[in-house]
């Protein structure tokens, strides 16, 4: 409800003539111990046509689309390298800090671009225990840009 009410509010505060581009980047850390996760910020690279792999329902019937789960995953992306949460100790501050300079630096390329950052939402599946030593932290980067 509430992403709904963001959107909603976005769209009636801006001028009904204005188009605008929008970007998602991914940041997903890491919180699995001794560094042998993987943490990365991930930026799509390639345009896609969200139409292609949607199927359309009516009472009539539907329209299934053509594609297939393969066909979805796109070639081109950037992958940045974070550093994990823990380290073989537990968990590490300097990671962290440093996670945070390289993605200040993103955000800052991206305003210094144009983009302005509209929203943010993250996650957590966490470590649940003993036996459980998985777990990830993403966050979703929304920024819009206005095409001219």
């Amino acid at each position: 409800m509430n992403s709904f009410s963001f959107l909603n509010a976005q769209s009636s505060n801006s001028s009904s003539s204005s188009v605008f581009e929008f970007k998602i980047v991914t940041s997903v850390e890491s919180i699995v111990p001794g560094g042998i996760g993987r943490s990365r910020i991930i930026e799509n690279g390639s345009e896609v046509d969200y139409t292609q792999f949607t199927t359309v329902r009516s009472k009539e019937g539907k329209d299934k689309t053509s594609k297939n789960r393969g066909d979805v995953k796109i070639d081109d992306l950037n992958e940045t390298t974070l550093v994990n949460f823990y380290s073989m100790a537990g968990i590490n501050f300097q990671n962290i800090a440093s996670n945070d300079a390289i993605i200040t630096s993103l955000l800052n390329t991206y305003s210094k671009e144009g983009w302005e950052l509209i929203h943010v939402a993250s996650g957590v599946e966490s470590d649940a225990g003993k036996e459980d030593g998985n777990g990830i932290f993403i966050t979703r980067y929304y920024f819009k840009k206005q095409i001219k």
